[in-house]
């Protein structure tokens, strides 16, 4: 029988759930409750519950998540928010339609996420303090910078403890972009236990597109925040700026949750912590049957984070050529994101050039992104190990001579 694998199966857990699932969608028909009401409360109790959080307001997209929290943590039109260049588009569409401009700090190689060091260089060199406010102020645009959203890419989170320490320094406001995240840790230098994801900003903002960790059969996403008012303002957001219907303090969106994919995502959340930790099995397995191999680098986790692995993603000089070995073999593969977003069309007017985050552009030309799912077999994987070994093995994935090896800058 032939081999195919993909680079996500979004099939065999929904058939594997397909009766629980179906119960849902019964029970939205039966009670006619399709926007909000007691699906929509149930799943956003659960969820700030799994984050740690005292509220959790459910929303339709990640996207929309960044960008209410943004604005209900008092981002304001013409400020700069401070990212990193190398994650999905939505995180800059997010700040940009809150009204703030975005400002990108490189990345750590090792991580590929937002460098603390490079963070505290960015705010102590390339910003100088407003007069009255004392806030960092950027000397490449002039703007007043009020925020930060770091990224926990690939769901590990970014060393959060100097990020936090720097921004109550500088009078910066923390988002945790989480929507890759779910169920992820980070293990607090200071605390004695860990934080997940999610809890550690005034907000966070996750996606439940289809093929993350936790994902809705459709759009939705939410914001996690222990602040009351930020909360609320949320809830308005979501709600064309309603304080009670037809009543409307702001201008709002409309950015609400339906009730048929909170009750979804309420089922599925009973499964998160078992996801994850097969998520886990599979990522290890890669690390011990793919080490030693000359030009791959494997992905590192530092002691302080526990992701949950939502992408197993690897380094190769010549991945047009290991991607085509793989598709031969009918092994899927992803790239998570060839291009950074300083150097999109879209971000054209923000000014940047090639060179201006080095890291974040030669990494983005060497990541391949192997399947990772918790239905993933053990001979899959076993078959797609062998595969790569093969292709390094067979001088295809080898320098030229006299080229450098590949290995970490830092």
């Amino acid at each position: 029988m032939a081999i195919n694998i993909p680079f996500l199966d979004l099939l065999t857990p929904h058939l594997e759930l397909e009766a629980e699932l179906v119960t849902v969608f019964r029970s939205a028909l039966r009670t006619a409750c399709f926007v909000g009401g007691p699906m929509v409360e149930g799943f956003e109790n659960a969820f700030a519950e799994l984050c740690g959080t005292r509220y959790c307001v459910g929303v339709n997209s990640g996207t929309d998540a960044l960008r209410f929290a943004l604005i209900a943590a008092g981002v304001r039109p013409g400020e700069s928010v401070i990212t990193a260049p190398n994650t999905f588009i939505a995180t800059t569409e997010a700040i940009g339609q809150a009204g703030a401009v975005p400002e990108f700090v490189d990345i750590d190689e090792r991580t590929y996420n937002l460098d603390p060091i490079k963070l505290r260089q960015y705010l102590q060199e390339e910003c100088h303090p407003h007069p009255v406010s004392h806030k960092p102020v950027s000397r490449r645009t002039g703007r007043l910078v009020t925020a930060v959203v770091p990224v926990h890419l690939y769901g590990q989170p970014t060393d959060m403890d100097p990020v936090l320490e720097l921004a109550s320094t500088h009078g910066l406001t923390v988002v945790e972009d989480a929507c890759q995240a779910h169920g992820a840790e980070y293990f607090s230098h200071q605390g004695q236990f860990p934080k997940k994801a999610g809890s550690m900003g005034i907000a966070a903002a996750f996606s439940f597109y289809p093929g993350k960790n936790l994902g809705a059969c459709g759009e939705a996403g939410a914001v996690t925040t222990s602040d009351e008012s930020v909360a609320n303002k949320i809830r308005q957001l979501r709600d064309h700026g309603q304080t009670e219907k037809y009543y409307h303090d702001i201008e709002g969106y409309n950015g609400r949750l339906d009730a048929i994919q909170a009750g979804i995502l309420r089922l599925k959340l009973g499964h998160l912590s078992e996801w994850n930790r097969l998520r886990r099995v599979i990522a290890r397995a890669y690390d011990e049957l793919l080490a030693g191999i000359d030009d791959l680098i494997l992905p590192f986790e530092p002691s302080w984070a526990h992701g949950n692995h939502h992408l197993y993603v690897i380094r190769v000089r010549d991945r047009q050529a290991f991607r085509n070995c793989l598709s031969a073999a009918n092994i899927g593969t992803g790239i998570h994101y060839p291009v950074p977003l300083h150097l999109q069309n879209a971000c054209r007017t923000l000014r940047y050039v090639k060179g201006d985050f080095p890291v974040a552009e030669r990494v983005a030309t060497e990541i391949v992104s192997l399947p990772i799912f918790p239905q993933l077999q053990r001979t899959q994987q076993d078959y797609i190990v062998e595969t790569v070994r093969k292709y390094f093995s067979t001088g295809a994935g080898h320098l030229s001579s006299g080229a450098p090896r590949m290995e970490l800058t830092t």
